[in-house]
C-alpha cells in the first residue's frame, strides 16, 4: 500500500504554486521578528522507491533534510524544521538542540495535529501557514526577541520542495 501511495503522490508543485510559496515565505519572515528561531518549511511529495522498500520512515526523512538543509546551522542552534511528506500524509516538525527542554515534545505534536488537520480538508497552504503561526507563537513564548533589534535572517524563508 505505502508503495502505491509513493507511486502515485501528490505533486508538491501542484499542491504549493510559486505563489503559495512567496506567501508562506512572507509568513515566515513576519514569524522571525517576534522570536529568535529560525523556521524552514520543506515539503516532498514522495520518496525515492529505495527508500520506501528500505522501510525509511517520514521522521528519518525530515533528520535527513534537517541535515541536507542545514537548518542545524545557526548560531543559536535554534532552527525549526517543518517537513511535510505528502505520499504518507505525514508533518514532521524537527527542532534543533538550543531549544531542548524550551519547548516540550506535546507542543511540536500539537503544531503538526494542526497542519494535519488543515491538510484532511484540503487546504495545504492554510495548513502550512496556521502550522507556521503554531510554530512562531511556541517560539515567541519560549525564545523570544527580546532586544529590539533587526532579526538576523540565518536561513532562506522561501518553502524548499524536495527531490
Amino acid at each position: 500500500m505505502r508503495v502505491f501511495r509513493h507511486l502515485f503522490a501528490p505533486s508538491a508543485q501542484r499542491l504549493f504554486p510559486v505563489d503559495s510559496l512567496q506567501r508562506i515565505a512572507a509568513a515566515i519572515a513576519d514569524s522571525e521578528t517576534r522570536h529568535c528561531g529560525e523556521i524552514c518549511f520543506a515539503v516532498e511529495s514522495a520518496l525515492p522507491m529505495s527508500a520506501v522498500l528500505r522501510g525509511c520512515d517520514p521522521r528519518s526523512r525530515a533528520l535527513d533534510a534537517f541535515a541536507q538543509l542545514r537548518v542545524w546551522d545557526t548560531q543559536a542552534n535554534n532552527g525549526v524544521l517543518i517537513y511535510l511528506l505528502l505520499a504518507d500524509r505525514d508533518i514532521e516538525i524537527v527542532a534543533d538542540r538550543g531549544l531542548d527542554g524550551r519547548i516540550v515534545p506535546a507542543q511540536w505534536e500539537e503544531a503538526c495535529a494542526l497542519i494535519e488537520r488543515r491538510m484532511r480538508e484540503g487546504q495545504p497552504e492554510q495548513a502550512v501557514l496556521a502550522g507556521v503561526a503554531a510554530v512562531g507563537a511556541l517560539l515567541a513564548e519560549h525564545d523570544p526577541r527580546t532586544d529590539g533589534s533587526t532579526p538576523r535572517n540565518e536561513l532562506p524563508d522561501l518553502p524548499r520542495i524536495l527531490r
